[in-house]
């Protein structure tokens, strides 16, 4: 039988180090204006929206470049190129249009249904995320 601490003899535990208590810091005014702008539905709509422009940009960059023409046996180095180039800014600015109306729908959606419940859970998104592929089906009729 292993000898435990509680018997008689046996050397008792240091105690470990204790932390400090820290003090609550109070937040600044320049924070509080900020929490205060970011809180604005407008605001948050906006950033998301311009966010998801750029996000979509880089994405059709990417995915435009991966685009082959049909007749590029056919095609010289230069018209492939060139091809190329055009399939890629017209794919970039379709994808940065469909991402910042998609951003801007999903975060007012969310922002206005989070003050309507005055609630802060995954509820909000999960609507959010119905609403706006609602109305982006919607567009799509």
């Amino acid at each position: 039988m292993a000898a435990s601490d509680s018997e008689v003899g046996a050397a008792p535990r240091p105690k470990e180090a204790e932390k400090p208590i820290e003090p609550l810091r109070l937040p600044t005014v320049e924070e509080i204006r900020g929490q205060d702008i970011w809180n604005n539905c407008a605001v948050r709509s906006v950033v998301s929206g311009v966010m998801g422009g750029g996000l979509g940009l880089f994405m059709g960059l990417f995915l435009g470049a991966l685009d082959n023409p049909l007749q590029q046996e056919e095609m010289t180095a230069r018209q492939q190129f060139v091809y190329t180039t055009k399939q890629m800014g017209r794919r970039s600015l379709s994808s940065a249009k469909t991402f910042a109306v998609m951003g801007l729908i999903f975060s007012a959606a969310e922002c206005v249904i989070e003050k309507a419940r005055a609630k802060h859970d995954t509820t909000n998104t999960a609507v959010a995320g119905c609403v706006t592929g609602g109305a982006l089906s919607a567009k799509a009729i």
